[in-house]
């Protein structure tokens, strides 16, 4: 049995530009960090007992197969293709935060994936190779509209500067600041629910169609990045930081009609009337979870005044995705032989 424990993600600055049909053009970058929520995947070889060959338990879904083309989940089924399995797994999901809430479950889902299978085989990949692989797997063989930094975040951890490239190559850069540094970042951030989820890719897909028309919107997105950068790594008042939060959302609302909406944009005023110097909506937009820059001295009465929706305490993280429990399968014996695990599996003589 193998547990991976991945993080979520919170993006600063410079979303947008990870769309590779953005960031191949005029390269791109961003400003991200982990934190300590996170999605826990228990993953092991499916016992040899059942009319099924492998179990896949997530939310409340329950799905019983017998083939890889049986799978409905589009990242467990190219993920299982992608690693060419000749044996089923029974894998079961949990997450600290829903689905859905522009923190990045989705990438974090394929990337625990990925390590978790790595280890039933008995093998270790680099942060750099999953990231990749999770890219691949989404944009070409799930051929879904999302960017290339939420799969960068999840397999790297901690707080970091993405850098894009033209030719396709992706850097992380870890932003080496002082401890007080960071804890007065982490102190000063907020996040609260918005109470309502949206498809990050119906909106991601609407921002491609309409990237010609907003090039400029995006390279200004991306020079928040190194202005974002600059108040970190320098001393000037943290609260800059905070400041340069409220320009880059106006910039992000101006990419599509569906990033915002009357109810998203009064959370957001309430917030500024409650004490907030700046803030976002995290993910593609169109719900989930908004981040606000609130001096600490001024958090209660933004909490209170928010009482009525879910407002998350963090810590930021830096580990990425991690294997927390490895115990390889007892083998089994069936009709004299010995077997690793499954009946069939997702080999030759597994029907599809």
């Amino acid at each position: 049995m193998i547990i991976t424990r991945t993080p979520l993600r919170i993006s600063f600055f410079g979303g947008g530009t990870d769309l590779p049909d953005y960031y191949k053009k005029f390269g791109g970058e961003v400003l991200s960090t982990t934190i300590d929520k996170y999605l826990y995947l228990t993953c092991r070889r499916m016992p040899p007992f059942w009319e099924y060959d492998s179990r896949f338990v997530y939310g409340s879904k329950t799905e019983l197969v017998r083939g890889i083309d049986e799978i409905e989940h589009p990242s467990i089924r190219e993920t299982l293709r992608f690693m060419n399995l000749d044996y089923g797994i029974d894998l079961h999901y949990n997450t600290d935060i829903p689905a859905r809430s522009g923190i990045g479950s989705s990438s974090s889902f394929t990337v625990g994936l990925l390590n978790a299978l790595y280890g039933l085989n008995g093998k270790m990949v680099s942060k750099k190779e999953l990231a990749a692989q999770a890219i691949h797997i989404e944009q070409d063989m799930i051929q879904e509209a999302v960017g290339s930094q939420d799969q960068t975040a999840a397999a790297y951890g901690g707080l970091n500067h993405i850098v894009f490239k033209e030719n396709g190559d992706i850097e992380t850069y870890p932003m080496t600041l002082p401890p007080e540094r960071i804890r007065a970042l982490n102190s000063h951030l907020v996040l609260v629910f918005t109470g309502f989820q949206r498809f990050a890719k119906n909106i991601e897909k609407c921002k491609i169609q309409t990237l010609d028309g907003h090039y400029k919107g995006l390279a200004k997105m991306k020079e928040y990045v190194g202005q974002a950068i600059g108040i970190l790594d320098s001393d000037t008042d943290i609260r800059e930081f905070g400041a340069l939060l409220n320009d880059t959302w106006k910039e992000k609302r101006a990419l599509s009609e569906k990033v915002s909406d009357s109810r998203i944009d009064g959370m957001y005023q309430k917030g500024i009337e409650h004490g907030a110097i700046g803030g976002k909506l995290l993910g593609a937009g169109g719900g989930g979870f908004m981040l606000f820059f609130v001096e600490p001295e001024k958090q209660r009465e933004f909490v209170r005044a928010f009482a009525d929706y879910v407002c998350v305490p963090f810590q930021f993280e830096d580990a990425g995705s991690q294997v927390i429990y490895y115990r390889p399968d007892a083998k089994v014996v069936m009709d004299g032989n010995i077997k690793e695990g499954a009946v069939n599996g997702f080999n030759a003589d597994s029907p599809k």
